[in-house]
């Protein structure tokens, strides 16, 4: 499978990376990293005429500085490549950082990895962000990463019955290990976690049930340890809760496509278990 890890030179950024190296996948990825300049944002918007305003002494210093920054981050990320024992190149591009990854991810990349960098509700709301742009414009799965690497040994995985979920489990059976490498061995444990509304009628109990064992069963044949976890609430907010509980290391969930009025006005389980989520989120596409 080809990865596409975006990095910025920051530590979310590395994380980014670093953590294509802790995923168990089932055969060797080959990883491209990006950096990408954004000259243009140097500019605002209003300085038609920079020599007039007075700024093109500090805008073209401010783009030497991005350029010396970008040779500087290839650099590093080359090393980090060659320390994780990861196969790729590192590659540099200029243009809007949203607009440019999603065109490099355009290029028969299964995977996205991205850091967040945790912006709150407002700063979502009025500035957006890489990771929250890339949630629901890439056209290939996308794993956010929150925090610093460690072995990914206990998924939960986040089902509704949709044809969404039936995409998060056959990424888990075809990209991922469940018998990882290691001085351990450690299996990964996957945590099959549906939500219903209500369990007072009997019905509703049993399909959930039955859901969960479906998905279970296919996860077992593929070599995963599973549990179950048949909640009564939110998706979201139950996928967060058993997520907690389970001291998880990825959060696994399938990405309904919500059109953006849909997205402003109601939300989407995978959008509102990525800005909660304690751990990396794997949305799968």
């Amino acid at each position: 499978m080809k990865l596409l890890a975006a990095t910025d030179g920051s530590k979310h950024g590395r994380w980014a990376i670093e953590w294509l190296a802790e995923m168990p996948f089932a055969v060797q990825p080959i990883v491209r990293v990006l950096h990408v300049v954004d000259v243009a944002s140097v500019r605002a918007p209003f300085m038609i005429q920079p020599v007039i305003v007075g700024t093109e002494r500090y805008i073209q210093s401010e783009v030497k500085r991005m350029e010396t920054a970008a040779k500087s981050t290839k650099k590093e990320s080359e090393g980090l490549l060659s320390t994780l024992g990861l196969s790729g190149t590192v590659t540099i591009d200029q243009g809007a950082v949203a607009a440019t990854i999603m065109k490099h991810a355009q290029r028969s990349v299964g995977l996205l990895s991205i850091g967040s960098r945790g912006l709150d509700a407002l700063d979502r709301f009025m500035l957006g962000s890489i990771s929250n742009h890339a949630l629901h414009h890439a056209p290939c799965s996308v794993l956010i990463v929150k925090e610093g690497p460690r072995p990914v040994r206990r998924v939960v995985l986040g089902i509704d019955g949709s044809a969404a979920s039936d995409k998060a489990v056959k990424f888990l059976a075809r990209y991922v290990n469940p018998t990882p490498d290691g001085p351990d061995r450690e299996p990964v444990m996957v945590t099959v976690t549906h939500a219903v509304p209500y369990f007072k009628y009997p019905e509703v109990k049993e399909a959930g049930k039955a859901l969960i064992q479906r998905y279970g069963a296919k996860l077992v044949k593929s070599g995963f340890q599973i549990r179950e976890a048949l909640r009564l609430g939110k998706p979201a907010d139950e996928i967060l809760t058993v997520a907690k509980q389970e001291k998880t290391d990825l959060i696994v969930t399938g990405a309904k496509g919500l059109g953006a009025i849909r997205r402003v006005l109601l939300g989407s389980v995978s959008t509102r278990v990525v800005q909660h989520a304690h751990c990396g989120v794997l949305v799968v596409r």
